[in-house]
């Protein structure tokens, strides 16, 4: 199954998120066999097999009941488990829009953390785009690139493990923006201004917590060459 489409049946082996409450939602994979249980009640895989997306499914107990939703980006920001800490939906559509994220664009992100962001992108960039996603630790890449082939992203997402921040991008001339989730994000401008098409309006965003780490990436952004706004929480500079 993937995340950039939909389907209508349950099969098994298809991730389906468990939505209890605004408050509640876990996924799971499901498997003949496997159960999951919590304050709510417990739920067998193979009752959740065959039944429509959207469903809503009583406890084999009788005490409870679930609905079995169709997994999309904002979903999966919901359930995502937390290797880092994640951006959330209210950040990602503004950075989307302000980057001028849209289907065939190709998109550098780094790092690539918990994944939140990346399966955002890559529904919205389509399969006519491609996201170029980084993370220097290896477990996490290891973990997301498992994750992409699940969802049926793999097409769409290449995933390295690299440290950007020494090693550059390895990138020339092929991208239409960059976003950056770094602790200094200024030490991959230089890289990430190769990264971009050149004689386009490529686009560059950084995000970060502390006005000190702003400071750094605006002087850095300045020193080669790009102009542009500094909305709340994001540099989005234009090259």
């Amino acid at each position: 199954m993937s995340f950039s489409g939909y389907k209508n049946i349950i099969e098994e082996g298809d991730t389906v998120i468990l939505y209890f409450n605004r408050e509640v939602a876990f996924f799971v994979q499901v498997k003949t066999g496997d159960l999951f249980s919590c304050r709510f009640g417990s739920y067998k895989h193979e009752d959740m097999i065959g039944q429509l997306f959207g469903l809503k499914l009583t406890s084999h107990t009788g005490r409870g009941f679930v609905y079995l939703l169709h997994p999309t980006p904002e979903l999966w920001t919901l359930v995502v488990p937390h290797r880092t800490q994640i951006i959330y939906t209210a950040d990602i559509a503004f950075i989307s829009t302000y980057l001028d994220l849209k289907p065939g664009v190709k998109v550098i992100e780094s790092g690539t953390g918990s994944g939140s962001f990346s399966h955002s992108i890559a529904r919205t960039i389509g399969q006519t785009g491609h996201l170029y996603t980084f993370e220097y630790h290896l477990e996490r890449s290891e973990l997301a690139r498992a994750e992409f082939l699940l969802h049926g992203l793999q097409d769409s997402v290449t995933v390295q493990n690299r440290d950007v921040c020494k090693e550059g991008f390895g990138l020339d001339n092929e991208v239409d923006a960059v976003f950056l989730d770094l602790p200094a994000p200024w030490e991959a401008v230089e890289s990430a201004k190769q990264a971009i098409k050149k004689n386009t309006m490529g686009r560059i965003c950084t995000f970060s917590p502390c006005i000190e780490q702003v400071q750094r990436s605006c002087a850095a952004l300045a020193e080669n060459g790009f102009t542009g706004k500094l909305p709340i929480r994001a540099n989005i500079y234009r090259n």
